[in-house]
C-alpha cells in the first residue's frame, strides 16, 4: 500500500504551535504518546474521517464516544439547522430543556432532578460539589486510572491524558485540595473499605467509572460495583457513577441500566448534545434539591441548555430509545471485531489482552489480564505506539494512547472490518 502522505497535517501543525500551547487545544491529539504529528481532520461522514491531505480513515473514536450512530447523522443535523435558525443561544428557559429532561428520565433509572451543564469535567466537579454541600464532608475517594475531567480535585493519580502524557503530579493544584482526594485501585474493594476506615465520617464520594475508558477499556469485576453500592450504604456515602463514556452508549439507561445498580448522582457528557459541548448531573431528589435555586449549593452556567445542543442529544437520544436493536448490533459488530483482533495477533505470536464490553473495547500488549491502572501500564507501550501508526497508514484511526478506549458506531460496516484486519495482516510480528 502506498505511503500516507500528511504533508498539509504537518503544515498545520507547524502553523498552530505558533498560536496554541502545543498546537492543540486537548493534549492527547498532540501524539506526544505515540510520536509523529497530529492528523487534521476537515470532515467526516458516517463512519470515516476526512484529513486536510484528502485521507480518509475508518474512525475508533467517533469524539471518544458520542458519534454511535455515525458522524453527522442526518436527522440530528437535519434539526440543528432548523433550529439554529432561531438564534445559538438564549440564556434564559426553554421547553426543550424540559423535553430534554424528560427524555432523559424515561430511559436513565433512579433520576428525578437532572442539571445540564456544558461539559463532562464541569458535569463531574458539579457532582462532587452537591455530594459535599449534601453531606457536609469534604474527602472523596476516586481510582487510580479514571478520568472524571480536569477539575483540581480529579487530577490525582488520574487516566486518560494525564497518564498518556506520563504527567505523575500536576501544578497548580493545591497540597489541601489534593489531600482530599484519596485514590483506591480499580476493581479493589479491599482498598476502598481500608481508606473508608482510616477516614471515618470524612468520605463525601465515591466517584468511579463505572466501566473504566481511560486506561483503556477496563470491566468491573464480579460483585466489584455492587460492593460499593453496599459501603456507601453502610457508611452514608454519595455513590456517583461518571457515565460519560457510558452513559446510552452500553445500554438506554447506561451502566446503571447494564449492572441494574443505582447510583445516588450520575454524570453524563457530550453524547446528550450528539456530540456538542454538553454535560449534565443528575440523581436523587433528596440530593438534587440541594442545587441552586432548590438549595445553597450554587452551580450556574449561561449556555446551561443551550437550545443547539439540546434539540441535537433530544434527537439523537430518542433513537436510540425508540429504537433498542442498535446496542444489540453495536456489540454483535464490536464482538466481531474484538474476536478477529485476538485471532490475528495470536497468529503472530503477539502477546496481547483485548478488554471489550458492548461497543466499547481496548486492545493491550500483554499477556496479563488488564484489570486496573497498574496492569494497564505493564504493557508494551511502544508495542502499541507501532501498531497505532501502522493501522494510520492504513487508513485505520484509533485512539493516539494505550490509554483510552476504542468506540465503534453503528454505521461500521462489514467491509470496514475486513479492511481493518486487512491491515493488521501486515502488521510485522
Amino acid at each position: 500500500m502506498e505511503k500516507i502522505s500528511y504533508t498539509k497535517s504537518q503544515q498545520l501543525f507547524e502553523r498552530a504551535q505558533q498560536h496554541i500551547p502545543g498546537g492543540v487545544n486537548s493534549p492527547v491529539r498532540a501524539f506526544r504518546s505515540v510520536g509523529g504529528s497530529p492528523v487534521f481532520i476537515k470532515k467526516a461522514k458516517g463512519a470515516y474521517l476526512f484529513d486536510e491531505d484528502g485521507n480518509r480513515y475508518i474512525d475508533y473514536i467517533n469524539s471518544w464516544g458520542p458519534m454511535i450512530l455515525g458522524h453527522a447523522y442526518q436527522p440530528v443535523v437535519d434539526a440543528i439547522c432548523a433550529k439554529v435558525a432561531d438564534s445559538t443561544s438564549f440564556g434564559a428557559p426553554t421547553e426543550l430543556e424540559i423535553q430534554m429532561a424528560e427524555l432523559i428520565k424515561s430511559m436513565v433509572p433512579n433520576v428525578d432532578l437532572i442539571r445540564m451543564v456544558n461539559s463532562g469535567t464541569e458535569a463531574c466537579m458539579s457532582a462532587v460539589r452537591l455530594a459535599r454541600g449534601y453531606t457536609g464532608r469534604n474527602k472523596i475517594i476516586m481510582f487510580e486510572g479514571c478520568y472524571h475531567g480536569h477539575a483540581d480535585s480529579f487530577l490525582v493519580k488520574a487516566g486518560s491524558g494525564i497518564a498518556t502524557l506520563g504527567i505523575q503530579s500536576v501544578p497548580g493544584v493545591s497540597k489541601a485540595l489534593a489531600n482530599d482526594t484519596l485514590t483506591a485501585p480499580y476493581n479493589n474493594l479491599n482498598a476502598v473499605e481500608s481508606l473508608i476506615a482510616q477516614h471515618p465520617d470524612e468520605i463525601a464520594a465515591i466517584i468511579i467509572e463505572p466501566v473504566a475508558g481511560n486506561m483503556g477499556c477496563i470491566i468491573p469485576m464480579k460483585g466489584y460495583l455492587d460492593g460499593l453500592r453496599g459501603l456507601c450504604d453502610k457508611h452514608n456515602i454519595v455513590l456517583i457513577f461518571d457515565e460519560v463514556m457510558t452513559g446510552f452508549r452500553l445500554a438506554p439507561g447506561g451502566a446503571q441500566q447494564l449492572y441494574n445498580i443505582r447510583a445516588d448522582l450520575v454524570t453524563y457528557g457530550k453524547i446528550i448534545g450528539g456530540g456538542l459541548p454538553v454535560g449534565a448531573f443528575a440523581g436523587r431528589k433528596e440530593i438534587m434539591q440541594h442545587i441552586a435555586p432548590m438549595g445553597s449549593v450554587y452551580q450556574a452556567g449561561t449556555l446551561s441548555g443551550n437550545p443547539i445542543a439540546m434539540i441535537a442529544g433530544y434527537t439523537l437520544l430518542n433513537e436510540l430509545k425508540e429504537n433498542s436493536f442498535h446496542y444489540k448490533e453495536l456489540e454483535a459488530k464490536t464482538k466481531k471485531l474484538s474476536g478477529a483482533i485476538r485471532k490475528l495477533l495470536a497468529e503472530k505470536g503477539i502477546a496481547h489482552t483485548i478488554n471489550q464490553l458492548g461497543s466499547m473495547m481496548s486492545v493491550h500488549f500483554g499477556s496479563h489480564p488488564v484489570t486496573d491502572f497498574e496492569s494497564a501500564k505493564a504493557c508494551n507501550k511502544d508495542l502499541f505506539n507501532k501498531f497505532f501508526h501502522h493501522m494510520l497508514n492504513h487508513g485505520v484511526y484509533l485512539p493516539p494512547s494505550a490509554f483510552e478506549s476504542w468506540f465503534i458506531s453503528s454505521t461500521l460496516s462489514e467491509e470496514d472490518i475486513d479492511q481493518t484486519l486487512s491491515a493488521l495482516e501486515n502488521f510485522p510480528s
